[in-house]
Order: structure tokens, then sequence, then C-alpha cells
């Protein structure tokens, strides 16, 4: 008996019978537990809530054997793109591979949805990402694309492998990955007390300072690869998502290139190196150098991604002498009291992209989770996909995006800049903020959201699938004017009044809502017979450069 399937079978069943709403009733239980399954794969997978993985989903007719996916943050000249493609199967006993025919398809996909010039029709769920991923295409920006083949059985088999090399697509660009029940189960677990035995190479410089610990030095790559290929992602718990790894493809593309060329020899100097951080670390004192040095509680908080392209390029490539190829090391013995916020500091400080979970021990969030909390709503700072979200439970990540689309007024970075959310507008966003904000935004932003998923009010009004941002900050703005209040006098005093407006009268915030953003698109494409014949791609570049501010 495989214990992990079992596991992620009662797992998929609960997901079934927490969420009704989203399982058709018509379905059978084979197609419930496929989408349960593609939605537990994306939340592990992604390091994301399955609130968040619920609305990635495209299953389902005409979905061009695209279960889920996932846009990632737009850069300066990318863009990341993960798509999923899962099979369930019900008996357990059974260990079937990933089937090639399904490979197959999603190849065929990819080579449709990022040719703009490809016609494709597909499902309402799908058909509006796609638009936006052309969109950006069309102006210029690059995909980094990751195809995620999750099952609860094998991998693909050699057929499999045939159709991948042969779709031509280029390696930098475009990765394949196998994600299983087992792989589930150890992304759902707190991975914690990784006690591992690290060597050293020449000499090291160890520290107190401010009575914690420090030693830096170097070590081989293929140690660090080691390493890694044992505990892999577990040693990243502390660290950024595994989804921002994609806009550092042409980094980690670098890396490859100079670990196989005559330049590896001074590999040191050609990168920041890895930050590790532990509860105690110890080492033979009296020798001068090449430490084995025992650590408790290792995890890596700096360097990831570093750490993951080493692993494949050493296992990839075993007939190269890696034996002068180091990587700097800096470890941080780091415990008392207050360590998680302290550690919460240094991951923040040491990593360039900073997502929700970074700033899950931020004393602003944990004040913002006491308000919340006084209102009778639960504000969940950290991830945590062991508990049911309810109608009540507020995730962090959702606060952030209803906020700057609601109250910041800035719905296109709420959609395209999910990351930076945390990351460089984080205090703008969070700043001032109060427990009533975070409610009447969410439950703004909630609505908005259903309503998009409407296939009636689509076919009426097709810049709905693209402009649910839009519309919440604008019903935020109708609803403060009928309660004549602005914004700092949205308190808990001002609470219970403001819900009841918002529950007595959403619909018809919405309806007005609507009409503003459409008179606004007429003013802004006024030689357009109608705002409903523009282009979908360019409707989806609307909404995202943030051109209809200036007419809201």
């Amino acid at each position: 008996m495989d214990i992990n399937k079992h596991i992620i079978d009662q797992r998929i069943t609960k997901i079934v019978n927490d969420n009704p709403d989203k399982f058709p009733s018509k379905s059978d239980i084979t197609r419930k537990a496929s989408r349960a399954f593609v939605c537990l794969s994306v939340a592990a997978y992604l390091g994301i809530e399955l609130e968040e993985a619920f609305d990635l989903v495209t299953d389902g007719g005409n979905d061009a054997g695209v279960d889920a996916i996932f846009i990632g943050n737009v850069n300066d000249y990318d863009f990341s793109v993960t798509i999923f493609q899962g099979k369930y199967t019900l008996d357990l006993s059974k260990d079937s591979n990933f089937p090639a025919n399904a490979i197959q398809r999603v190849i065929g996909s990819v080579g449709a949805i990022f040719d703009p010039r490809k016609p494709v029709e597909m499902n309402d769920d799908l058909m509006p990402k796609v638009e936006d991923i052309r969109s950006l295409i069309a102006d210029g920006f690059i995909p980094n694309i990751k195809c995620v083949f999750t099952n609860n059985g094998l991998t693909w088999s050699k057929e499999g492998d045939n159709h991948i090399k042969n779709s031509g697509f280029p390696d930098s660009q475009v990765k394949f990955e196998y994600f299983n029940h087992k792989d589930i189960v150890d992304a759902l677990q707190s991975k914690k007390g990784i006690n591992e035995t690290l060597q050293l190479a020449g000499k090291s410089v160890q520290e107190n300072f401010n009575f914690k610990r420090v030693l830096v030095g170097k070590i081989n790559v293929v140690e660090l690869a080691n390493l890694f290929d044992k505990h892999g992602d577990s040693l990243l718990d502390q660290n950024i998502r595994k989804y921002l790894g994609m806009s550092g493809n042409r980094v980690n593309a670098a890396i490859k290139d100079t670990l196989l060329s005559d330049k590896k020899d001074n590999f040191y100097f050609y990168n920041n190196g890895i930050t590790m951080i532990c509860s105690k670390f110890l080492y033979n004192g009296l020798q001068a150098d090449s430490w084995t040095v025992k650590v408790n509680d290792l995890q890596i908080i700096n360097g990831g991604q570093l750490c993951k392209t080493i692993l494949h390029t050493v296992k990839d490539n075993p007939t190269v002498d890696y034996s002068n190829t180091y990587v700097l090391v800096r470890l941080y013995e780091l415990s008392g009291e207050r360590m998680d916020a302290l550690i919460s500091d240094v991951t923040i400080a040491t990593n360039t992209q900073t997502p929700v979970d970074l700033r899950a021990n931020d004393e602003l969030q944990k004040r913002l989770e006491i308000a919340v909390a006084g209102l009778g709503y639960t504000y969940k700072r950290k991830k945590d996909n062991a508990t049911p979200s309810r109608d009540t439970t507020i995730l962090s990540s959702v606060a952030a995006e209803a906020i700057c689309a609601v109250w910041r007024r800035k719905p296109h970075l709420a959609k395209f800049k999910k990351n930076e959310l945390f990351g460089a507008f984080y205090h703008d966003i969070f700043g001032s903020i109060n427990g009533a904000h975070i409610i009447i935004s969410v439950l703004i932003y909630r609505y908005c959201d259903a309503q998009r998923k409407k296939v009636a009010l689509r076919n009426d009004y097709p810049h709905i699938p693209y402009s649910n941002y839009f519309m919440s900050m604008i019903m935020g703005d109708l609803l403060l004017n009928d309660l004549g209040l602005t914004l700092d006098k949205l308190t808990h005093q001002e609470f219970t009044r403001a819900k009841a407006c918002f529950e007595a009268n959403k619909d018809s915030l919405f309806e007005r809502a609507n009409k503003k953003l459409v008179d606004a698109l007429a003013q802004l494409y006024p030689a357009s017979n109608s705002y409903k014949t523009i282009d979908r791609r360019i409707l989806s570049a609307t909404f995202r450069r943030g051109d209809l501010l200036m007419c809201l």
C-alpha cells in the first residue's frame, strides 16, 4: 500500500465535500476527484492556498488539455506561465504512467496559445487568460513556460520523452516537469528539523556577532547538488515560492552555461552565493581549514534557484570535472526570542522578490490579524492548506489584491504585479489600513470576481473577464460616496453600516459601476461603434496598463 496515495485520496475527498460550489452537481465522482486533484496539485506546487488554486482551474470542455494555468509577474521584458495537466486514478492499487497523448496535447496547446497568429477556440475560463498572454506577447514581453504534469501514478514513458524532444521548443523557454502524489505530500508537510553535515573547502571564517554566530566559506558544487538532491525543496521552506523562479529563467540558463564552460573554475566569483540559516552549527575549531560542519534545522533562504540549477546541471553532466568549482556560503545561526521575525527580516533583506510568506511575521500583519478578528473575521497571515477557508476567512494575499485595487486605486498592479504587493508596494498598500478597510475591500473584490465567472454577463459585456479589479475599484468609490464617508472615516465604528449597505445594494452598485466602465471605454476608444467590437487583446492590454484610470 502506498500511504501517500491514501493521504491524497483523503484530502481530495475532503476538498470535494468542503467546497460543493466548486464542483458541478451533475459531475460524477471521477470528474470531481480529478478536479480536486488538479486544485491540490496546483496549490502544492505553487505554494498557494486552495482558494487561490480554484481560480486558476480551466478544466472542462474545450480546455485544450490545460487543466489550470498561472500567469506570473510581468517583469521588464518577460513573464512566466505555468500550465498544469492532471490525471487522477480512483483505483489506488494501480500505478499507471502519465499518458503520452496528454503530453502531446499540451505541446500542441503551447504551440497555439503562445503564437498570436494562430486562431484558437477555448472555454470561457481559459480564453481570457489566453488573451492576456497574447496581449503581453503583442507588447513585446517574452513568455517563460513551465508545463507541469501531475498524477497519482508514475511519470511518463519513453513515448512521452519523445513527444517532448520532438516539440521543437527551446529548452531555455519551455520546461516540462513531473509532479505526483508523493511530491504533493512532501509539499504539504511542514518540513523542519533538517539536520545535515556540510563539507566546506579551504579557509572559512566564523564570527560571533550581536549574540549570533556567522560562518562564511565555500562549498563544492557537487556537494551542494548532493545536498539538494537528498532534501529537495524542503530546504526552501523559508525561501521564496517556487513559481518566482521562472522569472530568473535566463539567469539560470547563464549559470548552466558557465558550469559547462571553461569558466567553471571561476564560478565562485560569478554569483552572490547562498545564504543559509540554522538553529545551531558545530565544527572542529582546532582544524585549520576544510571544516566539516554539523548543522541543525538547516534552511536555504537565498540562492534556491542557484541550487536547483546546479543540481540539474551536475546530474545531467556526470562526466564533467567539478573538483575546482565552488560556491560562496553564508551560514547564520539564529535562535532565541523573536526568531521568526528575525528570520523573516533576513529573508526579505537577502531576496530581491518578497512574496506574501516572507511578510507573515511582520508586526503590521500581526496587528491587522487582531483588527480583523475584532470584526468577526479571520485574517490568515500564513499559508495553511490544512485549514479550509470559509466566507469569514481572508487570505493576506487576497487582502493585498483587494486593497490595492479598491482603496489604492491601482487595479492594474493588483492583477499583474501580485508578487510586488508584498515587496516594493507593501507599505503603500498596507500603510494606514485598518480591519474595516480589509474586510469591505475583500467583500467587494469577491463579489466582482464571482460576477466575472458568469457566462451570461460575459456575453452581454465582453470586458467582464478582464475588468474585475477595475470594477472593484469603482464599486469601492460608489460605496464610500453612498455612505458619505472618506476612506479614513471607514473604521470599526462604521463597519456594520458599511457592510450592511454593501450587502443590500451590491447588485445595483455593480450595475452602476458597469455603466461607468462602459462609458469610460467609449471615451477611451471613441472611434469604435461599440466597445464590444474592440479586439479582446486590446481590451486585455487596456486593463493591464491602466489606461482607463484617466477616464474614471
